[in-house]
């Protein structure tokens, strides 16, 4: 029996192993595994067979969903930024105040394009300054009147005066001191709307006093009615020694007849008298109205004033039209004007200059660019105005431009991916902002190739 090797002989042991490699330096295989069964083997092969193709089917049906996706993938929407168009405004408006006297100026109607302090006194040159008011006394003459007679309204005649001697002496008297007169015979008699007509169309100085005397008895009584009634009215700048303006000393300033004015037209039977152009009362028909501006720029009264060399005078209310839904209602006085013909002028020029004091603005231009989309794969296309469009303002009143944030949802020509809107004042416009052409959609290739720029 053979003797095996010391376990602790390491060398032996060696040589033991040695001695079971084979030949070719590989370890020996059993022979259980040497000889396999030939169904396993066919097994083996169909199994491999099988996973092979499960392997090629899962990479075709991978490929497949891919291209599917990278072809109806949606696309992220196209970058792109657009500016709104730069602010503009129109031009400076150039009111024209009349150069001669002092005067001023109030406008109601417009506060959303002039301002709320329009409505007060907007403009004016000398507005405090105090001058002889001439014949504008009688109108205050005849609100004082009024209030002490009332009429019941435009179609009351009111009570009836009758005219004596002393009434008509009256005439005779305002004749030598060159003043404005009308028939006045005694015993002749007119209704109190006549009479008022009378002193206000045609400043008929014998009529101013006749009607004050009438109403209070006496000058003194009518000059302190009239005291009372200038302090109740806040007029604190304004004196009255008599009633038709032939003393210079009835004065008044700007500010207070623009006061005065706006009283006068608030009175419906003043505000009607003083639009006549001429007289229908008894025995006065067809005498024509000092104001020779009615009915120009919209002027619609109110009084008339001379007193001697370069002491003109004009208080004037106006209807003006300047494009608006409601025309703009004007109170304007002049007074110390050259002459009725220079004031005349130069009342027009104011009202035509605020006229051309407004005006349409262009704001927008159709096909203006406001910027562009470009995409990934090199389409594009500009944002543009859809409309041209136009602002109505006054004077250079700045107009302000907003624009809503545009965003591209179709990519077709037309879209519509925002808004600019311009306002001024109470006036806005706003235009759609669209694209100017279709966005062209990328090709098959485009897709396959960029699959990181696919989806939203």
């Amino acid at each position: 029996m053979a003797t095996r090797p010391d376990p602790s002989d390491g060398v032996a042991q060696l040589a033991e192993l040695l001695r079971e490699v084979p030949p070719t330096g590989r370890a020996r295989v059993p022979d259980a595994a040497a000889a396999v069964d030939p169904e396993t083997r066919r097994r083996l092969r169909r199994r491999r067979a099988i996973t092979g193709g499960i392997s090629a089917g899962v990479v075709v049906a991978l490929i497949a969903a891919y291209v599917g996706y990278a072809l109806t993938a949606p696309l992220a929407p196209p970058a792109g930024a657009a500016s709104p168009p730069p602010a503009v405004s129109g031009p400076a408006a150039a009111v024209a105040l009349p150069p001669d006297g002092v005067s001023a100026i109030s406008v109601a109607g417009g506060d959303g394009y002039l301002g709320a302090e329009a409505s007060g006194i907007w403009m004016g040159d000398g507005i405090d300054e105090v001058r002889p008011m001439a014949s504008i006394s009688k109108l205050i003459t005849a609100m004082v009147v009024l209030e002490a007679k009332p009429l019941a309204g435009v179609d009351d005649p009111g009570p009836t005066l009758t005219f004596d001697k002393d009434d008509h002496a009256l005439y005779d008297k305002y004749y030598v001191l060159g003043a404005t007169i009308a028939p006045m015979p005694t015993g002749s008699s007119m209704s109190l709307h006549d009479a008022l007509e009378a002193m206000l169309v045609v400043s008929a100085c014998n009529y101013a006093e006749a009607v004050a005397e009438w109403a209070f008895g006496s000058q003194w009584a009518f000059l302190a009615a009239t005291k009372t009634w200038l302090a109740k009215q806040g007029l604190a700048h304004t004196t009255m020694v008599e009633p038709t303006g032939v003393d210079a000393r009835n004065v008044t300033t700007p500010s207070d007849l623009i006061a005065l004015g706006k009283l006068a037209m608030a009175n419906p039977v003043i505000a009607e008298i003083v639009a006549a152009e001429r007289l229908d009362a008894p025995g006065l028909e067809g005498m024509w109205a000092t104001n020779t501006l009615l009915g120009e720029y919209g002027i619609r009264g109110i009084k008339t004033g001379t007193l001697g060399p370069d002491a003109s005078n004009l208080l004037f209310s106006a209807e003006l039209g300047v494009g608006l839904d409601e025309p703009l209602d004007v109170t304007g006085v002049v007074l110390g004007g050259f002459s009725h013909e220079t004031v005349d002028r130069d009342v027009t020029a104011l009202l035509a200059s605020i006229q051309a004091g407004f005006h349409s603005v262009a704001v927008a231009e159709k096909g203006r660019e406001l910027g562009s989309y470009t995409t990934p794969w090199g389409a594009s296309a500009r944002m543009v105005l859809a409309d041209d469009a136009s602002l109505y303002t006054w004077s250079n009143t700045p107009i302000e431009v907003t624009m809503t944030p545009v965003r591209s949802s179709t990519g077709r020509a037309g879209e519509q991916l925002g808004t600019v809107t311009w306002t001024a004042g109470p006036q806005s416009v706003t235009v759609p902002v669209v694209l100017d052409a279709t966005i062209e959609q990328p090709d098959a290739w485009w897709r396959l190739t960029h699959p990181f720029e696919l989806g939203e």
